[in-house]
């Protein structure tokens, strides 16, 4: 009981941070949104048409950049999550709470759904300016997206918690993170399609988690597929020349997320 009591005081804890943090909530929106106006329009008409769902309906490439920019506002959400526990580390709040008669593992778990459920709500509140941008959603795809986007913050907040635990200072989780993230991104076809890609860089995105994730939201916010069936090639990408499908790509996240939640977990009962 006391285990549970410590997850949810240290999730609400992170909720109640980010909700009085006025900056960092406009910041999370107008970032995303800047990406949609710049890049959105800037290439399209380079771009063109980039395929058609299985309803037929062609896909240009603002539409196709949607799911790409929800997945980034996760990603960076989930991985500035994982940075408290540094600023913790340095301000002496997560001695006090590694002292205290609870399981360290409890610690990680909290800490990694409190920076879950905050990218969640980013991504979501992105979800409404579909209409803005000709992507009709219904309740059924919305329902779907929910649970995409936690488990997806969910894997990445765990990545970050097991960085952010082996780390002293602010600079050098910064170097980090911009060096795992900015690549994870940029692979994981959230800006352009994986189809036709060299050889090497096939494998890199095959092997980015970021890539699992991106595919599957793509996929119901497009309705390139109806899930779990088969996603249309220009809008999906293959390993070893098979398209994975909606239920390969939430397979291979769900065991990324529990492989990192678990070193997480390790990464905080070691601390000194």
């Amino acid at each position: 009981m006391a285990n549970l009591r410590a997850i949810y005081i240290i999730w609400y804890r992170d909720l109640l941070r980010f909700w009085r943090d006025k900056v960092r909530i406009i910041s999370a929106l107008a970032q995303p949104l800047m990406f949609l106006a710049l890049l959105g329009p800037g290439l399209s008409a380079g771009m063109g048409i980039i395929g058609r769902n299985s309803m037929g309906e062609s896909i240009d490439y603002v539409k196709f950049l949607y799911p790409g920019i929800i997945t980034m506002t996760v990603l960076f959400s989930a991985m500035f999550s994982a940075m408290s526990v540094v600023w913790d580390r340095e301000f002496g709040f997560l001695k006090e709470v590694l002292v205290a008669p609870v399981s360290r593992g409890s610690v990680a778990i909290g800490k990694c759904l409190g920076g879950s459920t905050i990218s969640m709500i980013q991504g979501v509140i992105l979800l409404a300016f579909a209409p803005f941008l000709g992507v009709g959603l219904t309740w059924e795809s919305v329902a779907a997206l929910i649970p995409l986007l936690f488990l997806t913050a969910f894997s990445i907040t765990a990545l970050g918690l097991m960085v952010a635990a082996r780390l002293r200072t602010m600079e050098s989780f910064h170097m980090v993170m911009n060096f795992l993230v900015m690549p994870m991104f940029f692979l994981s076809g959230a800006l352009f399609p994986l189809n036709n890609l060299p050889g090497w860089l096939s494998v890199l995105t095959s092997l980015n988690p970021v890539t699992y994730a991106v595919n599957p939201i793509r996929q119901v916010i497009l309705k390139a597929t109806n899930f779990p069936g088969q996603v249309l090639p220009p809008l999906g990408f293959n390993v070893g020349g098979i398209y994975l499908s909606f239920t390969h790509d939430v397979v291979v996240l769900a065991a990324f997320g529990v492989v990192m939640v678990l070193l997480a977990m390790q990464a905080f009962s070691t601390q000194e």
